[in-house]
């Protein structure tokens, strides 16, 4: 998986006004695994999978794996994705 996930995920976090200690009590992914992906670090499948399955963060699911939205779906992006676009960080992005 990308980098670019983690960022993905940070600004999710960030959107839903969690610190990472409240993400790792909602989603059970470790502390240290939060700060690692949110430095840096590649994220694996099984976090994005524990993100997708808890309902708060369904909303973002297509955003998060395609930088799409369809809002009338529900399904929207968090504040500041329009910045990771602008860098080129989305996830098609990190796969060309």
């Amino acid at each position: 998986m990308s980098t670019a996930y983690g960022k993905k995920l940070r600004l999710i976090r960030i959107a839903e006004g969690l610190t990472q200690m409240q993400l790792r009590d909602l989603t059970g992914i470790g502390l240290s695994t939060i700060k690692n992906y949110e430095t840096g670090r590649e994220v694996g499948l099984s976090i994005i999978e524990k993100m997708c399955a808890h309902p708060r963060f369904q909303k973002y699911v297509l955003w998060l794996m395609t930088g799409e939205t369809a809002i009338r779906a529900g399904q929207v992006a968090p504040k500041g994705a329009e910045d990771l676009n602008d860098e080129g960080d989305n996830a098609d992005a990190a796969n060309q």
